[in-house]
């Protein structure tokens, strides 16, 4: 006991018991045991009056005096040995009353045995006995109560500071990731759901789980919030599927129920209260799928122990797949981008997260080819997953000779040289803009695609032993990434308003930063050359939906807190994406989400020499002839809401026509 009683003392009076006047979170250990001390004596002095209100004596064996220092002596020590002191008050549980209860019994025995030993040997008595019993009743009840009231006190402060209101939920589901969650919501304090319910697709009409209703899921949600008198629903578990929560989610939007998501209780921090453990649904949420899984032990038995090279490693996307490729244990990770400052924060990250990988920062741009031969001499590289390009429509329609250099040139430098240079993969990253190109980004990273497909089967006709395997990726728009939509909406609904919206009938295909780059790493692992891997992205989304949906899910009323205005299709802009085009088929592969897109090549030489006029007139900057001749590269490009739809006049001795070649041949 005196060894308890040495460490209790040296815990409580730690530098961490400080008190702090300018930042009173809690009662420290030695003031809630100074309290306690006073609540004791408060105690004793009770019982002394009550003990004379029923004109009961005390003995006077001892003085008063040395009577009231041997029980708060005796009960102060035995508050030391159970730590009665410890943990916060604003969370006493159970456990803490039971410590509590043990230390009033400890000290009422002692002091019970010491009046039996000397009434024993000495027949002579201290205190009175139903004294004792009095003073242990009237102590534990002042110190459980003055927990239990700064406890309440703690809530309603707590609440009235937030000026939060209590939201009535429900939870969906009633497997234990549900219930774990309804229970740990039921027990924080300060509450700020009342969970009234469950809504389960199982029918029992019986079941009632912590004492609360299980309803059955029919084809009406409003219906059963309402009946449960809720307002919200939380999801929780992993009992619905992409189909069945996205359904749910719509009706909630529809008729103003908010919608919350949580994690399961085994992924929560530690450091966050339970309350901010649910977040309202993230529009990432609403994609009317499942997320695509894909097998990590074949990627990383392709990855571990090579040297990968990340172009465009700073952007979204590629910073991305720098992280996934770093968490394969790569011998040598280099990431490559031009943008500096980016490069530099994600250089901190990874090398933060991943400290036994060995990495590279390089700053370059991909249409510096002698720089690229540099970085190749220097380094022994195995993959490439080239992801440097400029992607933003408007931007590379009013400056097309750089989305030529960059997209197009950057690509070829970068696939002339791995198939210099052995690499065993070269990965590109596309996008179902490159599908019947309506503005110069799309065509350009057509462009590209055309060139790294001829080019392995140029380099396979060639009968060489060894050669690169150039593969395709091409998916749809990512959310999040830079560029992307859903960041836009975001900050237009936190600044207010309005979310602007180019066309009201204009769709899109989504898909999340993680599951794109899966896509990528998985296509290098599974591809043998020359093909274009596309992903199933479930149905297309229409973007004024998207806009609803975020401006509800942010708690705003559409058109009233919020407006969005249509501003009319950008230079480019078409109202679809597509991902295949119409002479395309598809093959299937191992995954049922992933399939090839089966394109028709045309011959390596006619594409590179083609490909080299080009950006012969970009570096001369002549917009206007590359642009033509990218069009003659890629016939399906046909510009829209563009200065350039004039050159897709295509009738033969035409004045128009002849017009504008003379106006082409002098600006060459």
């Amino acid at each position: 006991m005196l060894t308890r009683l040495k460490a209790a003392i040296g815990r409580l009076f730690s530098d961490d018991n400080k008190l702090d006047i300018r930042n009173v979170r809690y009662l420290p250990r030695w003031a809630v045991l100074f309290i306690d001390t006073l609540l004791i004596l408060v105690s004793a002095l009770l019982t002394y009056f009550l003990l004379l209100d029923l004109h009961i004596q005390p003995l006077d064996v001892i003085t008063n005096g040395q009577q009231l220092s041997l029980v708060i002596g005796v009960s102060f020590v035995f508050l030391l040995v159970f730590k009665t002191y410890a943990g916060l008050i604003r969370h006493s549980s159970f456990m803490d009353a039971m410590k509590l209860m043990f230390a009033t019994i400890a000290t009422f025995s002692l002091l019970m045995v010491l009046n039996l030993i000397l009434q024993e040997f000495y027949s002579l008595k201290i205190f009175i006995n139903t004294g004792l019993i009095l003073f242990s009743f009237i102590s534990f009840t002042a110190l459980f109560s003055f927990r239990l009231a700064v406890k309440q006190l703690y809530e309603r402060f707590k609440i009235a500071q937030k000026n939060e209101e209590i939201i009535n939920a429900v939870i969906i589901g009633v497997d234990d990731g549900a219930i774990s969650v309804a229970a740990a919501l039921d027990i924080e304090h300060p509450q700020r759901f009342i969970i009234k319910g469950f809504i389960s697709k199982r029918q029992n009409k019986s079941l009632r789980i912590l004492d609360k209703p299980v309803l059955e899921l029919d084809n009406s949600i409003q219906h059963l919030v309402q009946k449960l008198k809720a307002e919200a629903i939380v999801f929780a578990g992993n009992s619905m599927t992409a189909e069945e929560r996205f359904s749910i989610v719509k009706e909630c939007l529809e008729h103003d129920i908010k919608v919350f998501n949580s994690p399961l209780v085994i992924n929560w921090s530690e450091t966050t209260t339970v309350t901010d453990q649910l977040k309202s649904l993230q529009i990432e949420d609403l994609l009317n799928r499942d997320p695509i899984e894909l097998n990590d032990n074949v990627k990383s038995g392709k990855i571990k122990g090579k040297t990968i090279l990340v172009t465009g490693g700073a952007g979204s996307i590629g910073s991305e797949i720098a992280r996934q490729v770093a968490s394969y244990n790569p011998k040598r990770l280099i990431v490559l981008d031009q943008a500096e400052t980016p490069l530099h924060s994600l250089s901190l990250e990874l090398q933060n997260s991943f400290p036994k990988v060995d990495f590279e920062f390089v700053i370059c741009d991909v249409a510096n080819r002698n720089r690229l031969r540099i970085l190749f001499d220097t380094f022994k590289i195995d993959i490439i997953y080239h992801a440097a390009a400029y992607k933003h429509v408007p931007l590379m329609e009013n400056n097309p000779s750089e989305a030529i250099l960059t997209n197009v040139y950057g690509t070829k430098n970068l696939a002339d040289i791995a198939a210099k240079y052995k690499v065993s993969h070269f990965v590109m990253v596309s996008t179902d803009k490159a599908v019947n190109p309506t503005n110069v980004m799309g065509a350009t990273k057509r462009a590209a695609e055309m060139y790294v497909q001829s080019k392995f089967f140029d380099l396979q006709d060639k009968g060489k032993k060894r050669y690169t395997k150039f593969i395709t990726t091409r998916f749809g728009n990512v959310l999040g990434s830079n560029g992307s939509v859903v960041p836009l909406f975001k900050k237009q609904i936190e600044s207010g308003g309005p979310v602007t919206i180019t066309h009201p009938d204009i769709i899109r295909y989504f898909m999340t930063i993680p599951e794109a780059c899966q896509l990528v790493l998985e296509a290098g692992t599974m591809g043998e050359g020359g093909e274009i891997f596309i992903f199933d992205m479930g149905e297309p989304v229409r973007i004024m939906d998207l806009a609803e949906k975020m401006i509800k899910l942010s708690g705003y009323t559409v058109n009233e807190d919020i407006e969005i205005k249509i501003t009319g299709l950008r230079p480019g802009e078409k109202l679809y994406e597509e991902l295949l085009s119409d002479e395309s088929k598809t093959l299937p592969t191992h995954h049922e989400k992933i399939m090839i897109s089966q394109d028709s090549t045309s011959n390596f030489d006619d594409i590179s020499t083609t490909i080299n006029k080009i950006v012969k007139a970009a570096i001369k900057n002549n917009n206007a002839i590359s642009v033509s001749k990218l069009k003659s590269l890629v016939p399906e490009f046909k510009s829209k809401n563009s200065e350039y739809e004039i050159l897709d006049i295509e009738v033969d001795n035409d004045t128009s026509f002849i017009k504008t070649e003379k106006q082409l041949s002098k600006e060459g």
